[in-house]
């Protein structure tokens, strides 16, 4: 079960005795090293890279991604104004399946690019944007997915909320509103490669093609798994020399998870072991419903370190949370050895979708934030305690 790329840089747990877990721990070099790939990406191809600040908004990282790539990407108000404000120098793009007025209007102040996600939208809020010197753009859905299961994930999914289809385009669009637009925008990828990219750009071209002329720019969204070890590179800037001759349009990329890809770790610790039938069970002071939720709402099972999948070393655990969820469990593994209280565990891939995602339910203290410099020092980002989980309510 352990990956190696997600524990490169990791020689012992032992490394994070010293913190008090549970912990996160962002791993500066694997972070920087990610962002020299994307940034070669864009040299060589002249597109640009976003950081989508949904998948990893650690602005005290900010400054080392600014340095390579082109801004953030964010959700709605709040992102956007983190972006700007932390990044202060870059592109600040945004995307919200519906905007409220009074945040469209304070958003104006952060975002550079705006992406409506219906016609009616671009209709209520275009002018406004506009009149305020920014670029807008719609999303679009190609109806073309290239995922199966998960349709949660799934913007192309039957009944996706998600972007405008050429049926609707062609019923609402006016001449008037297309007057408003500089680009589209279109997302369907989750942690896929990029011959995924290249058949979602097909249907684009076969749905939207004589309308892309008309734009400026061309935003292809997230997803992409660009910094993973073995990413088809070449496929990739292929589509993005298609759309640039094609069309003539720049191309943004907003990845979330490429940025911090194996660039974390969750550090934790055996609280006690329980037995239930032939199933042993360690409890440690981590939740995978309040510290990894993706681990429950994807669903999937983190790398461990020194782990491997169950049955196939020794001794075999399931691996749970503190909590009063019967589901909070984290997943089967076996070991080479017996745990015992007290035993570090490390978690990793925890840079992505943790932070940005915990909660405090059962009143879980929230794990603090390390950043672990590229000279192996270990500093505290945050201190997180009772009043955050007071003042949330």
């Amino acid at each position: 079960m352990e990956t190696r790329p997600a524990f490169a840089r990791v020689k012992s747990p032992e490394e994070f005795a010293s913190l008090p877990s549970p912990a996160y721990v962002l791993e500066e070099a694997q972070l920087e090293e990610n962002c020299r790939i994307l940034a070669g990406l864009m040299e060589r191809t002249g597109c640009k890279v976003l950081l989508a600040q949904k998948a990893f908004s650690n602005y005290k990282c900010y400054p080392l991604v600014g340095k390579y790539l082109a801004g953030t990407e964010a959700s709605g108000l709040f992102e956007a104004r983190l972006g700007r404000e932390e990044m202060p120098d870059k592109e600040v793009h945004v995307f919200c399946a519906a905007y409220r007025e009074a945040d469209f209007r304070e958003l104006l102040q952060y975002a550079d690019h705006i992406v409506f996600n219906s016609i009616s939208q671009l209709k209520k809020f275009g002018k406004m944007g506009k009149e305020a010197g920014k670029s807008l753009g719609l999303r679009i859905n190609p109806q073309h997915s290239t995922q199966e299961g998960h349709a949660i994930y799934d913007p192309c999914a039957p009944g996706s909320r998600m972007g405008v289809t050429r049926e609707v385009w062609d019923k609402d669009m006016t001449p008037e509103l297309l007057e408003l637009l500089d680009g589209l925008h279109f997302h369907t990828l989750c942690e896929q490669d990029s011959p995924d990219l290249a058949a979602t750009l097909e249907a684009v071209e076969k749905g939207f093609g004589d309308v892309l002329p008309r734009m400026k720019w061309l935003n292809m969204g997230g997803g992409h798994h660009i910094t993973r070890p073995g990413y088809d590179m070449a496929t990739l800037e292929g589509s993005i020399s298609k759309a640039q001759s094609l069309w003539d349009v720049e191309v943004y990329l907003e990845p979330g998870e490429a940025v911090a890809l194996n660039a974390g770790y969750l550090v934790s610790r055996v609280l006690d072991i329980v037995t239930n039938g032939d199933t042993k069970i360690a409890i440690l002071d981590t939740s995978a419903a309040c510290h990894m939720p993706d681990v429950i709402e994807m669903p999937y099972t983190p790398p461990l370190y020194q782990a491997s999948e169950p049955g196939k070393l020794q001794h075999t655990y399931r691996l749970a949370g503190p909590t009063c969820l019967a589901g909070d469990v984290i997943g089967d593994y076996s070991f080479s050895r017996e745990l015992q209280e007290g035993d570090i565990l490390v978690f990793g891939d925890m840079a992505i979708y943790t932070t940005c995602k915990n909660n405090t339910f059962n009143g879980m203290p929230l794990p603090n934030i390390y950043r672990r410099r590229v000279d192996g020092e270990l500093q505290q980002l945050t201190d997180f305690g009772y009043r955050d989980f007071k003042m949330r309510l």
